[in-house]
Order: structure tokens, then sequence, then C-alpha cells
């Protein structure tokens, strides 16, 4: 029988015996694991006594994540018609435009004070930073959008080189923004195309109901609880009964002065949501979404109870034509004057084109005593709510919707006549929203 505990066994050594290879393995990471320790207790004990190597060592350990190597479009491809493939970003080029009609009120032979008007606009924004490759990407978009939206034909060509990626360990770390959606930016040829979606009715009335034989009934009524103003009606499932397409749904609905038809998909080989479907009434367009993790609101950990009341809406870090789009879609879900007594919010977040669904509530308290106050972007103490904390709990569902297809009326399943289609592209580093 061999003994509990081993000898240490020199490195470089492999004991044929395989009791002995485990514990001299584990005698190695442990002594490796010590070391890590050690080091990492020194690192904070000098960083305690100097807070200037902390920060040089957070401006050197800078993750690259795939958003920070987001692409943007050189230049669009197409007419007005393929905007929606267009990874331009919208605000920037709103600024830009801005900055373009300040400098023309300037003057053009007032050079100090055109760099004075980009200074000023520099520091309204929050943008102090120097600007790395990226931002100059978005410049040379914006600069081809514009010519094309005005149908210039003297507009330069890019001709500045490609800059290099800039050095992490001299990257100015740039203020926190807020990612919330500037709903006014949207490009005037989208409020054209889609005047359903960027003119809705201040109240919503919205159809819930399936695709045909689901079992989704549950979740379906959650879904109607999560819509206000909306009803749920069952697509029947009897063998003799008449089978309603979504196009004779949406009449029907249509003649029942409903604004948007939504319809929940079920798995093929599982009883769990697959898809949201969302038909603008009384024509279109028709937005096909995937849904996954989906997570009862029961089976939240804490989780809080619905009151009915009309929430609030909050849309995030949708940027291009087809997320000003998206964003606009599901405020027209939503009733434009939300019930503020009710405290609850909705929130659509949008990351790496997948959007992900919460809803809270929300309630202000006093400050406890082993609580930090509110830190803002400058490292200090916000003024004014010193002694204030937001409470939150989550009501539910959670979801995460990923858009597919946009179809220009109420299409068939197959969609012959679509607006947009994802996968059209296959680089990873390229965002549609």
């Amino acid at each position: 029988m061999a003994s509990s505990k081993a000898a240490a066994v020199p490195v470089g050594i492999k004991p044929k015996n395989k009791l002995r290879r485990q514990s001299a393995y584990l005698n190695i990471k442990k002594a490796k694991e010590a070391a890590k320790r050690d080091e990492r207790f020194r690192r904070k004990r000098e960083e305690a006594k100097n807070p200037a190597l902390r920060e040089e060592r957070q401006s050197k350990n800078v993750p690259v994540t795939i958003e920070a190597k987001r692409q943007w479009d050189s230049e669009p491809v197409g007419d007005e018609e393929d905007a929606l493939g267009w990874a331009i970003d919208v605000e920037r080029l709103a600024k830009k435009r801005k900055l373009e009609a300040e400098a023309v009120e300037a003057g053009p032979d007032d050079e100090d004070g055109e760099e004075g008007l980009l200074e000023k606009l520099k520091k309204r924004d929050g943008d102090n930073s120097d600007k790395d490759e990226d931002e100059d990407m978005d410049d040379d978009a914006d600069s081809m959008l514009e010519s094309l939206s005005s149908h210039s034909d003297d507009a330069a060509p890019n001709s500045s080189p490609p800059l290099s990626r800039p050095d992490p360990a001299k990257r100015a770390s740039s203020p926190a923004s807020t990612t919330a959606t500037n709903m006014d930016l949207s490009p005037e040829f989208l409020k054209a195309k889609f005047p359903a979606v960027f003119d809705p009715p201040a109240v919503p009335k919205i159809l819930v109901t399936t695709s045909i034989n689901s079992t989704l009934h549950k979740e379906a009524e959650i879904l109607s609880t999560f819509f206000p103003n909306s009803t749920y009606i069952r697509r029947t499932a009897h063998a003799h009964a008449h089978k309603y397409s979504v196009r004779e749904i949406a009449k029907f609905a249509s003649n029942r002065e409903y604004t948007a038809l939504v319809i929940l998909m079920q798995a093929h080989h599982a009883k769990a949501p697959d898809g949201l479907d969302i038909v603008v009434l009384p024509s279109g367009p028709h937005f096909h979404f995937s849904i996954s993790n989906w997570v009862e609101g029961k089976k939240l950990p804490g989780h809080g109870i619905d009151q009915g009341f009309h929430p609030e809406l909050i849309l995030n870090n949708f940027r291009t034509p087809l997320g000003m789009l998206s964003a606009h879609l599901f405020k027209s879900l939503f009733p434009a004057q939300p019930e503020l007594q009710g405290r609850t919010a909705v929130t659509l977040h949008n990351q790496r084109d997948y959007i992900f669904l919460r809803r809270h509530r929300y309630v202000f308290r006093d400050k406890r005593a082993t609580e930090k106050s509110v830190i803002g972007t400058d490292g200090k103490p916000v003024k004014g709510v010193e002694d204030i904390r937001v409470g939150m709990q989550e009501i539910g569902p959670r979801a995460t919707l990923k858009l597919r297809r946009i179809d220009r009326g109420i299409q068939w399943k197959s969609g012959q006549e679509w607006q947009w289609k994802a996968g059209m592209e296959k680089q990873r580093t390229r965002f549609n929203m």
C-alpha cells in the first residue's frame, strides 16, 4: 500500500508509480499557485503605496474583444435600397454633418474659428481622446454616406493611408458614454420607406398568437402581459378545423383596428419558444426574430409580479440604419406615455446583433451605511444623490432575440420578397445593428 504523503520529486523526473506521479503533479501545481499568489499580494502592496503603478498596469491590460474589433463600412455599397445592410454609425454621421454646417456658417477663411468649433463639439460630446483606427473608419464611412445621400458628384475619395493599431499602453482612456439610442437621428429615407414603423399610433393594440399546432399557450399568455393592450387568441389544433394563415389572421386583426400581430413560434422537437414574428399592420413589414435563453419570470430568483402598468422603454446601442428600424419597431409596440407610478422598465439592449430583453421593477431607497455612493465618470460621487440608491427586481420573462429577416409585406413562410436577410456576410467583426 502506497504512503499517503509522497516525497517531493525533483522537477523533470517522471515517477513510474501512478500515485507518485499524481502527487508530484499536485505539488508542482500548488507551488505555481503559491508563487502567483505571492506575486499578486506583492503587487497589491506596491500599488497601495504608489497608485500610479495600478493605473499603468490597467492601461496596458486592455482586453481585445470582438466589440473593440468592430469593423464599419468604409463606403456604402449600392443605393438607399441596400441601406439596411450598411454598418454605418448614424449618430456619428449626424455629428459630422452638424460640424460641417457650423464650419460653413463660420466661413471658409476662418480656420481658427473652424478649429474652435471642432474642439467645442469634441468637448461637448465628451470625446477628448485621440482618434483611433475605428474612428477614422467611421469618418470615412460618414463622408461616403453623406455624398451618396445628397447625390453630389464632387465628393473627394478617401486617400488617407491606413493607420496602425495604437499601442494599448499609450491609448488614452475614453470617458464613459451612454448607450441610449437617439431616436431623432433616424434617416429620412427609412421614414419614407417604412411609414407604419416610424409613425405608429400613440396607443398600440396588439394581437398575440402562436404557430399552428403549438402548445406554448402559457408562454403566449406571458407574452401578452409583456406587451400592453394585447390580446392572446389561440390558433386551433383541431384536425377538421380551418388552418388560418398569417395573412388571413393579419387581415382579421387589421379589420378590428389592431396595430401589430405578434406570433410566438415553437421549436420542432421541444416545447420551448424558438422564434418571434412581428407583423406591422395593415400591410407590413414582417419581422422574423429567433428566440433563445427563454426564462419565465417564476423561475427567476427573487422575481417580482407584474402589476399591469405601462412600462418605460429603454433602447440601448442601436446605431446603424437597421438598428434604428428595429428600435422604432419595438417602440411602436409600447404606449408613448408610460405609467410612471408603476416603476416598471423594459430594456432592450443590443450587443453584437443580439437583443437582450429584460423587464424590471425599481424603487428609490435610502443608502445604507455599508454602501458606497454613486460614482460618476470623473471618479467622484455624483452630487445630489449621495444618500439615494436604486433597488431593482426582475419581473421577467427573460429572452435573447436575433433578427433574421425582414419581409416587405406579409409574406408566406418562405419569404420570397424579403427586404433584409441575415447571414449575407461571414465576417465575425461586422455587425448589422
